[in-house]
């Protein structure tokens, strides 16, 4: 049910091609267009096979109902729609709405306090399309009954809010971030760039190199890797939002017994939130509404970097260093065996350029003094 209203929502965008659309889902065209027209028949509960019935209906709440909320809601005015619930649980109200029907029948009231409201209206920024920038961190990791850790990943996009990844980790190793960030790739196409933050796996506290292994493989996608300012976790604030409506609506709501039970809630929570959940931020509209695949496929093969005429290629050893104009110049050990191209800074004489791919990594500077202690040079001393 998940994969087929995220299909939908998707197939419907003006201008979705439908057929590539498939290809992505591994779908043939004719159970795509079935799926679309039993959406347009009868909304997501159409595409269940089992049964068209909704499995809730919002608009039920009689006026009693909403005077028992209400009555609960002005004896204790802080409580939330699961504490009003739990309460008229306790008091034996005949019918008792969900948590969320509470919270709407106290916000329709305007009796619902907005968080922040003190300091202002908030100002937000995004991109203006879909995949201009992916946002992506791990949530704090939370024990497990049956022992071990949950490291849960998250990638959002800037524009749309659509979660992209949504995955129960055991560790949080660069290996296990690029081996989910592989299918989203294949279902959702390459971003033009990534926020990630600082620490490992998205970069390395050395500061003589800051990429790892998983910096590299993206560069040699093609997507910009951009790191937040060091101790501003702001700089991810729609990432770091959804981790605080994730461990409010679902990981403070369950006691978790290993990385299976956690996978499986991910799914059905990943589907509320893209396809079901009214965003603030989307004025109230669902973040599968203002998403689209992005038109950069993942290569099958990964590709090397290609260099122009006006280029030096060297190829980094295994030491992480090349040797230009009879000086060694440490690049990292991340791109070993790799090519980077050397050319001429435009901007200072005596310095050069060095990139990896369209990626310029540093600064080769032939007029800074040579120390006899130091043979091996950092490109990184001196930034762009």
């Amino acid at each position: 049910m998940s994969e087929r209203l995220e299909f939908v929502l998707l197939a419907r965008q003006p201008g979705a091609n439908v057929r590539a659309l498939c290809r992505r889902f591994v779908i043939s065209a004719k159970t795509g267009y079935k799926w679309i027209k039993r959406f347009g028949e009868g909304g997501p509960a159409a595409l269940d096979d089992r049964s068209r019935r909704p499995r809730r209906s919002p608009r039920r709440s009689s006026g009693e109902v909403a005077a028992a909320v209400m009555a609960v809601r002005r004896a204790h005015p802080t409580w939330c729609g699961r504490k009003l619930r739990r309460r008229l649980r306790d008091l034996k109200v005949e019918t008792v709405p969900a948590a969320s029907t509470c919270t709407e029948i106290v916000r329709r009231a305007g009796l619902l306090r907005v968080r922040g409201e003190k300091g202002g209206p908030c100002q937000r920024f995004e991109r203006r399309q879909p995949n201009e920038l992916w946002q992506m961190d791990y949530k704090g990791h939370y024990p497990l009954q049956g022992g071990g850790r949950c490291h849960p990943l998250t990638v959002l996009d800037d524009h749309s809010r659509f979660n992209l990844v949504l995955h129960a980790g055991a560790d949080q190793t660069g290996a296990s971030v690029q081996s989910q960030l592989t299918p989203a790739f294949l279902r959702y196409g390459l971003p033009e760039a990534i926020l990630c933050d600082n620490g490992a796996p998205w970069g390395t506290p050395d500061p003589v190199c800051p990429y790892t292994s998983l910096t590299v493989w993206l560069l040699r996608l093609g997507v910009r890797v951009l790191h937040g300012r060091p101790y501003h976790p702001q700089t991810q604030g729609k990432d770091e939002r959804f981790h605080r409506t994730l461990q409010e609506e679902l990981l403070a709501q369950h006691t978790w017994r290993d990385l299976a039970h956690c996978a499986q809630r991910f799914v059905q929570y990943r589907e509320t939130y893209n396809c079901l959940r009214p965003h603030d931020a989307l004025d109230g509209d669902v973040p599968a509404r203002h998403y689209q695949p992005s038109p950069r496929l993942l290569p099958a093969v990964l590709p090397l970097p290609c260099y122009d005429a006006g280029s030096h290629v060297h190829t980094v050893r295994s030491n992480g260093a090349i040797t230009y104009r009879s000086q060694t110049w440490y690049i990292g050990r991340a791109f070993a065996a790799l090519p980077v191209g050397v050319r001429p800074s435009p901007h200072a004489d005596g310095q050069c350029a060095v990139f990896f791919a369209h990626h310029q990594l540093g600064l080769i500077d032939l007029t800074a003094p040579l120390h006899p202690k130091h043979a091996l040079r950092s490109i990184y001393n001196t930034q762009p």
